[in-house]
């Protein structure tokens, strides 16, 4: 159905619960968005926080120690947070591919096949029986036992375990997080078992849920998956989906949120809310197309000479209006659209959201 782009908007505002009803806490963020980019962990913590009904950093990090979250590379080779039920059923679809990927890579790299299971082994016996690794100590481990770690070899060990079930980024550690045995970790009897075709379907459902409206272009640039997978994952959820065109472009939809955002109109308040979100958070990551929420012109004021760095951004309206940072107490927003009065206020009120949860 034709719609326009503010509709598109308030939609995946909806979604990412930045508007309307936010989740009641970090975990419930993390299942209602499936996976959050979380390469650079502090931002990833505040990207979480800022979803929830009361935004606390130390609530977050309750629920990584308790498991209730994990971190790992579920997709396009990014840290992301997810649900620990999750994880295993969404490597089930990427693994292959991105590991398949890596062969010239770990040539070059002078990485063989034993070089992988040596690194498991000495991992596995290292953090069997509940024990955590620091990312440092993990390093030290393999030099001791003469597995070279320089050059990102000691990254692709990691990732190459990760990938394949073996271990991912458990309980918080200084200011980062330890690794630990996955099996023992998020055991696969709490893990979900789905079959390819419910796999994949799943994956698109739940991006949809927790970042829709998307185009089918904009969830395989997520999932680096396949254009088959995704149209069979169409083909799979049926009346589940509906459409929306907006300027010419068709956007996938769940039926759910359709009619949530029809049969809640927008408020005054969601009108005049202003979001402080982190840099490389889902609501301007988590699609291979971002011309709906930001101008392209714009684009290097967030990503600076499109170094892949994306700065904190100011959010009003649905669009990119700017960024900001922190200077000790101050919060300073930078904005390059013209903020109203409301929004000036609106600023403001999300400044004290994020001083609330960071000190």
């Amino acid at each position: 159905m034709p719609a326009r782009r503010s509709d598109l908007l308030r939609m995946r505002r909806l979604a990412q619960a930045l508007d309307g009803d936010r989740e009641v806490g970090p975990a419930d963020v993390t299942r209602q968005m499936l996976a959050v980019q979380a390469q650079d962990f502090g931002a990833a913590c505040w990207a979480l926080a800022l979803r929830t009904v009361a935004p606390s950093r130390s609530a977050v990090l309750a629920d990584l120690d308790a498991g209730r979250i994990v971190r790992s590379w579920p997709m396009r080779g990014t840290l992301h947070f997810v649900a620990p039920e999750d994880l295993r059923w969404m490597l089930g679809v990427t693994t292959a591919r991105m590991v398949a990927g890596l062969t010239r890579r770990h040539r070059d790299l002078e990485l063989e096949p034993p070089d992988f299971v040596r690194a498991q082994d000495l991992l596995t016996a290292a953090l069997s029986g509940g024990r955590s690794l620091g990312r440092a100590d993990v390093m030290a481990l393999w030099e001791a036992a003469g597995i070279a770690t320089g050059g990102q070899r000691g990254y692709h060990l990691l990732y190459f375990l990760a990938q394949t079930g073996v271990i991912c980024w458990g309980p918080t550690h200084r200011t980062q997080q330890a690794l630990v045995l996955l099996d023992e970790w998020a055991p696969l009897s709490a893990s979900r078992t789905l079959e390819p075709d419910e796999a994949i379907a799943e994956y698109l459902r739940r991006y949809l849920a927790g970042h829709g409206p998307a185009t089918l272009k904009d969830f395989v640039w997520w999932t680096k998956g396949t254009v088959a997978q995704a149209r069979t994952a169409v083909a799979v959820l049926g009346d589940e989906l509906t459409t929306l065109e907006v300027d010419g472009t068709e956007y996938l939809v769940t039926a759910r949120l359709a009619d949530t955002a029809t049969a809640t109109p927008e408020t005054r308040a969601e009108s005049a809310a202003v979001h402080l979100l982190p840099g490389f958070d889902e609501y301007l990551l988590g699609y291979q197309n971002r011309d709906p929420v930001i101008d392209p012109a714009d684009f290097e004021r967030v990503v600076p000479g499109k170094n892949g760095i994306f700065s904190p951004v100011v959010i009003a309206r649905g669009r990119v209006a700017g960024t900001w940072r922190r200077d000790g107490e101050a919060i300073e927003a930078r904005p390059f659209l013209p903020l109203t009065a409301a929004q000036e206020r609106g600023v403001e009120r999300a400044a004290d959201r994020y001083r609330r949860y960071a000190d």
